[in-house]
């Protein structure tokens, strides 16, 4: 078994960056991803907010961004890390199936995942009518109706975008109110073009040909259902970070992100964290991918001036 400069834990935009950056400072480097590389952007049907690159979809940047680091030598494996533990000067990796990896630096990047409604099909819909981020996918629905599910502050502020580019956005909130800050109530409100629903639970997905068309909802108290038809469904229930198997080596906050700044820099020499996982207010493509940078410049410093 090779001792690694680097092992990076998960391979979206922010791991396979940090692997990039190692590479190209002569770092040996081992990927390891769980499901497939490219993290949520693969479920992005267009980015055109990346600098340098008109238009291309999430999926052609992870193949792309994958290519280049197996093109400058990166190793990977398709296992789920269990655990991260730092012995002497080795950083040890081990995984659910079994394995045990060793370097000398990590760079944990595991990302989040959305928070979902749990309805059927949904999987199915996203990027296809269902979205997440109204930075990303917000253009895409100019002058349509779309709806936003959530009511607490990152549903508001998705809603407050969409209002300036939907000719309706309508809000669905499956709680009695609205939980996000008053101010920011007030701000999207104030639009003429934003309607609302409260206690209202969405129960189903409605679908032509394959095709996203809108919503079923049950009003919480009275079981009364509604359809809303719509172009584009924005969940914003929340974000879940999966870093709790690596609380021994590195802080989380009371969210359960590692609590980290744009260092990236843990408790433990040696181990790094990087993009979505970590404590941040914005989670975009390129903030994924500086923290990459970041966190690989970091661990291979610490390498050169500790590892002899």
């Amino acid at each position: 078994m090779p001792l690694y400069d680097m092992i990076v834990v998960g391979g979206g935009p922010a791991g396979m960056t940090a692997a990039l950056y190692a590479l190209r400072n002569g770092k040996t480097v081992l990927v390891i991803e769980k499901e497939g590389f490219g993290g949520q952007i693969t479920h992005s049907p267009k980015v055109e907010n990346y600098p340098g690159t008109l238009s291309m979809s999430g999926t052609e940047f992870a193949d792309r961004l994958f290519d280049q680091i197996i093109a400058q030598g990166a190793d990977f494996e398709i296992e789920t890390v269990c655990a991260v533990e730092s012995i002497g000067m080795r950083r040890v990796v081990r995984t659910e199936e079994g394995s045990t990896y060793e370097s000398r630096a990590v760079v944990i990047a595991t990302g989040v995942k959305h928070r979902m409604l749990g309805l059927e099909g949904e999987e199915d819909l996203v990027g296809e009518g269902i979205s997440f981020c109204a930075v990303c996918d917000g253009d895409f629905y100019t002058g349509k109706t779309v709806c936003v599910a959530g009511g607490g502050n990152s549903a508001l502020q998705e809603a407050i975008l969409l209002a300036e580019k939907c000719s309706r956005v309508i809000m669905v909130q499956d709680l009695p109110v609205f939980t996000g800050e008053s101010r920011l109530q007030d701000v999207l409100f104030a639009k003429e073009n934003v309607s609302s629903f409260t206690n209202m639970k969405i129960t189903a997905l409605l679908t032509e040909n394959g095709s996203f068309r809108g919503i079923e909802t049950e009003e919480r108290t009275t079981g009364e259902k509604q359809m809303i038809v719509c172009d584009g469904l924005f969940v914003a229930i929340g974000l879940i970070p999966e870093n709790e198997q690596f609380r021994d080596v590195a802080d989380l906050n009371e969210y359960g992100y590692f609590d980290s700044d744009e260092q990236c820099l843990t408790k433990t020499p040696g181990i790094f964290v990087a993009g979505d996982c970590r404590r941040k207010s914005v989670r975009q493509l390129t903030t994924a991918a500086a923290d990459g940078a970041c966190a690989a410049l970091a661990a291979c410093r610490f390498i050169n001036e500790n590892i002899k």
